[in-house]
């Protein structure tokens, strides 16, 4: 996948220095992987949640934050597309509607 835009997760690891491991690990991860279905995240990622309008939250350093994700997943030669929506901490998410940001 071609993850957008590395540069939010960069900037929410330097203000919570404890994420910077595992959003590091989650972005190398996403920019290997071709991810053509909700099943092959599933698979990869058993906490994720799979939500409406092709978003994903990611549950990152053991569900202390949490990170959404919009897919437009892999087909044929295209490698696909995660565009970070937002990264926060639950108290944040909550205050967000994942469906549509």
């Amino acid at each position: 996948m071609r993850v957008i835009a590395r540069k939010t997760l960069r900037d929410f690891w330097t203000k919570y220095p404890d994420a910077a491991a595992s959003l590091k690990a989650w972005h190398a991860e996403a920019e290997d992987a071709a991810w053509s279905a909700p099943a092959q995240i599933k698979a990869k990622y058993g906490s994720a949640s799979i939500l409406k309008n092709s978003r994903v939250v990611f549950n990152i350093c053991g569900n202390k934050y949490r990170l959404v994700v919009k897919l437009n997943y892999a087909c044929g030669d295209h490698k696909g597309v995660a565009y970070i929506r937002f990264v926060g901490t639950h108290k944040q998410y909550d205050q967000i509607d994942a469906e549509t940001i």
